[in-house]
């Protein structure tokens, strides 16, 4: 597996947290940019900047956009992740900082520099991005890949509106931006992280032989498990861990389908679906590597390494 540079958009958020551990363990981080999410900006921000603490690592951390582009959010997901986005566990006020520079300024800059280079791993609401690509639309000839946690690519979502997904629904203005701003992308959705789930038992194990991260990501992980397990969530379900395996490890895609993807912003019923056109009966140029399957041994290993089990 080669260490390619990351650049990771996130919202931590529960999953992000240990899709950030998998990224710090396994390859090399050039930035966490944070955008409102799963719980408010604040949270978020505080949150990264808690995971580069406890990597030890010296990874810059920059704050983004606190809201979407245009309309308010309807809901956020303290209810699953807690109301600090970390389980409400109180964790001590991280040491590490963040810089001044603003999330969508550090995308341009750093692809700038590092042209050709980067991966960038959109693991929340894609805000951040979006606005990196209206102040200079010729990013993604710079980036080397984009992949993206999000979308339900058979309306099989998770919020209140009933075919979308929470990191599209939440800005569905920013993704419909960033869908038609990059040529390709490598979409990792809803439904994709549920099939992938693992049994408890495997989880357990984990936690039981892993080092200080994983009693760490046991500790944030008490309320969104408990609502997973009250919402008919079965198993251990990593949406964004997803997203970061097929990242780090590109060759463990099994099953996979190329299609255009576009977003719905109109619906009553339906804001924020990704709208898959299977059949190619609109004619648009395919912009999506849909991920399907992938090999659940190799995702189980970059688990196990990001929790420290040996």
């Amino acid at each position: 597996m080669t260490r390619l540079p990351l650049l990771i958009d996130t919202d931590p958020g529960v999953d992000d947290a240990l899709a950030i551990l998998m990224a710090h363990a396994h390859t090399d981080v050039a930035a966490l940019t944070v955008a409102a999410g799963n719980v408010g900006l604040k949270h978020t921000v505080r949150n990264a900047r808690t995971l580069v603490d406890l990597v030890g690592a010296a990874t810059p951390v920059f704050a983004g956009c606190p809201s979407p582009l245009v309309r308010a959010p309807e809901e956020d997901a303290a209810f699953v992740h807690g109301e600090d986005g970390f389980g409400d566990v109180g964790f001590p006020e991280p040491t590490h900082p963040a810089e001044a520079e603003h999330a969508a300024l550090a995308i341009i800059r750093l692809t700038n520099e590092r042209p050709g280079e980067l991966t960038l791993v959109a693991l929340g609401p894609l805000t951040n991005l979006a606005l990196a690509v209206r102040l200079d639309p010729t990013l993604p000839r710079r980036m080397k890949r984009l992949v993206i946690m999000g979308g339900a690519v058979t309306g099989h979502g998770n919020t209140g509106k009933v075919p979308a997904e929470f990191n599209i629904g939440f800005d569905p203005e920013a993704a419909h931006v960033v869908f038609e701003s990059f040529d390709m992308f490598d979409l990792v959705d809803w439904e994709a992280t549920v099939r992938h789930a693992f049994p408890d038992a495997i989880y357990e194990g984990w936690v039981a032989s892993g080092d200080k991260r994983a009693a760490f990501f046991h500790d944030v992980f008490g309320t969104a498990r408990k609502f997973n397990a009250e919402h008919e969530r079965t198993g251990f379900i990593a949406a964004d861990a997803l997203a970061m395996a097929v990242a780090l490890d590109p060759g463990m895609v099994t099953r996979a389908e190329t299609r255009h993807v576009a977003i719905e912003l109109d619906g009553r019923l339906t804001r924020g679906a990704t709208v898959v056109d299977w059949h190619n009966r609109l004619g648009g140029k395919a912009n999506a590597r849909i991920v399907l399957e992938v090999d659940q041994g190799r995702f189980g290993e970059l688990i196990a390494g990001a929790l420290g089990v040996g």
